[in-house]
């Protein structure tokens, strides 16, 4: 784990990190990182992970993976998540940094935000 924190921390400071596809164990590298910064929350990593299980990418093609980051991801990664989830089924042409205010939503207040990205996804389904 911490190895492969130190991978993702050489990921970011290359300016690469949005680039690389997610392992499995990096929910668990994600918090080796806030651990060291000593509980800051890592908004880069956050938001890397959020798009990754949004987009299926790396191991979170897996459903299984995804399943499992439910339990190990903390709730504004997963409301992150779920509203770039939601809105990308309502504007699919949207450009990913045209999206960076839905991790300060999530940030902010996880529940709010994942009850918004139900709300808009149950407004698709009509």
């Amino acid at each position: 784990m911490a190895a492969r924190a130190d991978e993702v921390q050489a990921l970011r400071e290359l300016g690469t990190l949005e680039q690389a596809e997610p392992r499995e164990g990096d929910e668990a590298a994600r918090d080796e990182l806030t651990r060291r910064a000593g509980s800051y929350v890592q908004t880069d990593v956050d938001g890397w992970l959020a798009h990754a299980l949004t987009a299926h990418l790396g191991h979170y093609r897996d459903p299984a993976a995804r399943e499992a980051a439910a339990g190990l991801l903390p709730p504004p990664v997963l409301a992150h998540a779920a509203l770039l989830s939601a809105l990308a089924h309502l504007a699919p042409d949207v450009d990913v940094d045209q999206l960076a205010f839905a991790a300060r939503l999530a940030a902010a207040g996880p529940e709010a935000t994942a009850g918004l990205a139900d709300l808009l996804t149950r407004i698709r389904e009509q």
